[in-house]
């Protein structure tokens, strides 16, 4: 049973950055495609960015030039590097697969909040 939890959100002022982390217990199949997704207040959950386990990444259009998705394989561990944050980026923050069985729960998330 892999548990997905999420880190490192926080209350940022436009422009600003921050480093999600989505540790993962257990094992995750190595052809695995993992992906960051968000929830804005209101409205639906929405892919982000997304990685296989080849490296090859994709990222929304939305947030394409200011958010990087990566992975540490030792660490079990998938980042979302933020950057030049705007209010709209505000929302909480998910990791989970891409593509394929979900797991769940979904985990807690992390609240990002993009504020002056």
């Amino acid at each position: 049973q892999v548990q997905l939890v999420e880190s490192g959100g926080g209350l940022v002022q436009p422009g600003g950055s921050l480093r999600l982390s989505c540790a993962a217990s257990g094992s995750i199949p190595r052809r695995t495609v993992m992906g960051w997704y968000r929830q804005p207040p209101g409205k639906q959950r929405e892919l982000v960015a997304a990685i296989a386990s080849s490296g090859s990444t994709n990222h929304a259009d939305s947030v394409k030039g200011r958010f990087t998705i990566s992975t540490d394989n030792a660490k079990n561990t998938v980042y979302l590097q933020m950057n030049s944050l705007k209010p709209e980026d505000t929302a909480v923050y998910y990791c989970n697969t891409f593509g394929g069985s979900i797991y769940q729960p979904w985990g807690q998330g992390t609240q990002v909040t993009v504020a002056s």
